[in-house]
């Protein structure tokens, strides 16, 4: 771990950059390295969709919104009656079937 991360000498070389053999090795492995760390890093971008998308599929989370309904009751009294609405983690309504 503590070896990994950003070269602190990068002109630590035994060829002359500035010769056609040392500049052409130098620019193919950049381009190398930059098209072979974009291929890892779109492999591990598409995975890690799937599995969101995958554990999205059995997230089964529902919330209970509470309201209330004024009613008459038969000898004339007025009540507050609670209203209970089943809803999903987007907060639509979930219809009973």
């Amino acid at each position: 771990m503590i070896s990994t991360g950003c070269a602190s000498n990068t002109e630590s070389r035994v060829t002359n950059p500035n010769q056609p053999g040392p500049a052409v090795g130098n620019a193919v492995g950049t381009v190398v390295g930059a098209v072979g760390s974009n291929v890892v890093g779109a492999v591990v971008g598409g995975v890690e969709g799937a599995s969101n998308a995958t554990k999205a599929t059995f997230t089964n989370e529902r919330r209970v919104i509470r309201g209330w309904k004024t009613e008459t009751t038969s000898d004339g009294r007025t009540i507050q009656v609670p209203v209970e609405i089943e809803v999903d983690e987007n907060g639509r309504p979930i219809e009973k079937k």
